[in-house]
Order: structure tokens, then sequence, then C-alpha cells
């Protein structure tokens, strides 16, 4: 397999470098500090032709091959950037299963970053096992009225709007009683409270609570009770590390560390090599998408890869560093999350072994 540019890879991939060279150290890149500047670099690699680059034209995209969206995350990485605003579940999600007048509405400012997004899936009682939601949302006229509390919910603090999954009918199958809705944040009945993580990080999570929130009918993704389709093509997304930067980011801590040591350790050596199976396994994702090919089910496998990786490469930092460097600390402590975010590794483990291998059926 041949893994060097093309001509056009090549001029996208130098434009970026010179772009990334000017403007990549006005952000800040971790910290509560990074998630008060968040809308401002979305919007800024946006005007720069750099964000969005693999989706529709008509919604603001360039179509380009999903490539691209990796040169983006090595550059980014390489010249010690934030990583790539983490919109593209929503994106995907709203994009398979929304109307077309939801789509012309919503997806153009979602894109360009002009309007901010959370997820609302994820709640106190139901955060692996999603089908058991207790969040609920009732008809009433020309309006649904929601009432619930949701939890990890990224960007809460700053969002103007919410995908939420709520449960429409609650006589149906667990999975079959579910709807999704477009929420806006802003109004009554909307409570956001700010959840500190262990790193220090305030602004990341929240938690949020719906009392008697009110979403107009025709902003229902979907019909009643086709909601869990929507969650599992936006999980699925989540977990594909093709979409996303890590490899790229994980490489780069591991030779930072390997400059700061002059023997590498056993747990350095393993996060290295974990990493670069990491790399190979993205691009062969990359390769497949190319030729068309969706992996539904395996992106559970992709899940508990990034998770293996990142909890390599935060003992890793651990060892080399202990407590006495905080960037270091902060990459081992958020490693911790990796097992249980995007579905735990349990539930990753049940998927493969249930949908791929046919165990138990």
């Amino acid at each position: 397999m041949d893994f060097r540019d093309s001509a056009d890879e090549a001029a996208f991939r130098a434009r970026l470098r010179e772009w990334l060279s000017v403007n990549a150290k006005k952000f800040p890149t971790s910290g509560d500090e990074y998630w008060a500047k968040a809308g401002d670099w979305h919007r800024a690699l946006y005007e720069a032709g750099f964000f969005g680059v693999t989706w529709p034209k008509e919604y603001g995209g360039q179509e380009l091959a999903p490539v691209y969206d990796v040169i983006l995350d090595e550059e980014l990485a390489r010249a010690g950037a934030p990583p790539r605003p983490s919109l593209g579940y929503l994106v995907v999600g709203l994009g398979h299963h929304g109307s077309k007048e939801l789509q012309q509405r919503f997806l153009p400012g979602m894109i360009n970053g002009t309007e901010r997004w959370c997820q609302g899936f994820s709640e106190p009682g139901a955060g692996s096992d999603l089908a058991s939601l207790t969040t609920t949302a009732v008809r009433d006229g020309d309006n649904w009225i929601i009432n619930g509390h949701k939890i990890w919910t990224s960007y809460s603090d700053i969002a103007d709007w919410c995908l939420v999954l709520a449960r429409t009918d609650p006589e149906a199958k667990r999975h079959k009683g579910i709807s999704a809705f477009i929420c806006s944040m802003h109004q009554p009945g909307i409570e956001q409270r700010p959840l500190k993580m262990i790193s220090g990080i305030t602004k990341e999570f929240g938690q949020v609570s719906f009392d008697n929130a009110v979403v107009p009918a025709e902003n229902m993704v979907g019909g009643p009770g086709e909601g869990w389709p929507l969650a599992m093509t936006v999980v699925g997304h989540e977990r594909e590390p093709s979409t996303l930067g890590f490899a790229a980011r994980y490489g780069k801590l591991v030779r930072q560390m390997a400059k700061r040591v002059d023997q590498p350790s056993e747990d350095l050596a393993w996060a290295a090599v974990e990493v670069e199976m990491l790399t190979h396994h993205v691009r062969r994702r990359l390769s497949e998408q190319l030729d068309g090919i969706t992996h539904n089910s395996n992106g559970s496998i992709d899940k508990l890869l990034m998770t293996w990786v990142d909890q390599a490469v935060g003992h890793a930092a651990l060892d080399v560093a202990g407590t006495t460097d905080p960037e270091l600390l902060s990459a081992y402590m958020y490693s911790r999350s990796q097992s249980v975010m995007g579905g735990t590794s349990q539930i990753q483990k049940n998927i493969i072994a249930s949908r791929i291998l046919g165990l138990g059926v």
C-alpha cells in the first residue's frame, strides 16, 4: 500500500502547514482554556478551508476524500495545535436520519461553527446500557415536552442545540420506544451544571436537566420510535479511529516522552508498539472507507483498540514523569476514562461476541 500523498494531497498539506505556522499557537490546546476557545478554533479552521472538508458542499463542506481529514489530524498534531473539533458523529447522524428540511436548517451552522451542539444520550442510570434511558417526551399539540436528566454532555455549557434521545412510547420494547429530537438549549426548563474532571478540567462535561423543555414536532429526527437506529449510527461513527485524530496525537506524545529518557522503559516501549499498531489500523480503515466499506459493529473493535492504546500511552506518561509534569499526569488521568466513555469496554466485547463472532446466538 502506498501511503505517500498525491499531488493534490501534498498541496493541501503544504497549504495547511503554512497556515498552522502562523495560527496554531494562537489557540490553547488543553484545559479549560481550550474549551473556552473551542468555538473560535472551529470557525478559524472553517474560514481557512480546513474544517468540514469531507462533508457535502450543499451544507458548506468540500466533499473531499476521507484522507484529507487524516492529513488534517496529522498536521494539527505535528504543529502542536488543538485537535479538530469533534462533530462528525452529529453530522453523520443528522445526515443519515434527518429530513431534508432539518439538514438544510441545521447542518450549515453545525459545520461552519456558528451554532454549537451537544449530544444528550447518556444518563446517570443509562450510560453503557443506553436503551434503558428514562428521559421522556410526551406529545402536546404541535410540540413534544421533554423531562429527564442527561450526563457527561460535552459542550453543554456553550451549546445552542442538543441532539436528545427520549422515550416516547413507554409500552414498546425498550429499543423501539426511543425517539430523537433537536432541542434548543436556550429556553426555560433546561439547567446545565458542569462536572469537574479528575484532570482539573471543569468545562468539558456537564449534566443537563430537562424540566418540561419544549421541542417543536418538526424537530423530531426521523419518526416516533426511530431514535435507536440514529443512536447506533452516531456511536458507530464515534468509535471509528479513522475519523479522529487520536493516532497522530498518541504518536507525538510517545515521541516527546522518548526524548526525555536515556533508555525507554518497558511501558514506553509498549506504548510505542501500540501506537504503531493503531496507526496501521487507521490506515486500513481509511482504505476501506475509500472503497465504500462501512463497518457497523466493527466500530467496537476500533473502540477497544483506541482504549488499549490510550491507556498504554497514559501508563507510559506516568512512568516517565510520575506526578511532576502536569501535562503528562493529565494524559494519564484522562486515559482512565477511555474504557468508559463512548461505551464501556465490557459492552464493546459483548457486541463483538454477539454481532461479529455470533456467540450466544
